[in-house]
């Protein structure tokens, strides 16, 4: 075959471009996979860093909305922090240690409104929107939702959802919808000047 050695030429050529290709991909992989992992350091890093930052801040604002007792955050043992569970646990005061599905529905809500706080002072929002997360709540246990939320009020704006007149009473400015006539509704909207 007098054309073999055209053939060898361009199979060579072709073999030395195809290997080209393929270190090429091998190098992108290998980058990829640095960052990735670079990446993954990271996430890790910062995810420790602020699930101890909400964990302080929970352990401050639930002994805060709940005038004592102790709380606490647990991330359960894990391979990678990332896919790990986190564990709430929840002693208001007088109570024995218990899991957090053994509590009232009032100290469920002051847990979960303990929870989101800290949440929010690690990470803070220029606004909130809470729906009825004030509905479970008693008078005392609403008089230090109020208290805490009045706190945040300054770096954030609330927009709270509520049929509570306490809620109500502390507002800047009301909302509603009310029927003057039945089946038409109309928006109504009250600001207060006073605060």
């Amino acid at each position: 075959n007098l054309a073999a050695m055209d053939e060898l030429a361009e199979l060579e050529a072709r073999l030395a471009f195809l290997q080209g290709e393929r270190d090429d991909l091998q190098g992108a992989a290998d980058d990829l996979l640095t960052v990735i992992d670079r990446l993954s350091a990271e996430c890790n890093r910062q995810f420790e860093e602020t699930f101890r930052i909400v964990r302080e801040n929970f352990q401050e604002m639930f002994r805060k909305l709940f005038g004592g007792g102790k709380a606490d955050l647990i991330l359960e043992p894990a391979e990678d922090p990332l896919e790990s569970g986190i564990e709430i646990e929840a002693r208001p005061p007088g109570k024995k240690p218990q899991s957090i599905s053994l509590l009232s529905g009032g100290e469920s809500a002051m847990t979960a409104i303990a929870l989101l706080f800290s949440i929010f002072k690690a990470k803070p929002s220029p606004f909130c929107v809470l729906d009825e997360v004030d509905a479970p709540l008693d008078d005392a246990n609403i008089g230090r939702f109020l208290g805490v939320l009045e706190e945040f009020a300054d770096q954030s704006q609330f927009v709270v959802i509520t049929h509570n007149k306490q809620t109500m009473a502390r507002a800047d400015a009301l909302y509603g919808v009310t029927q003057q006539e039945r089946g038409v509704s109309q928006l109504v909207g009250v600001k207060f000047d006073g605060k």
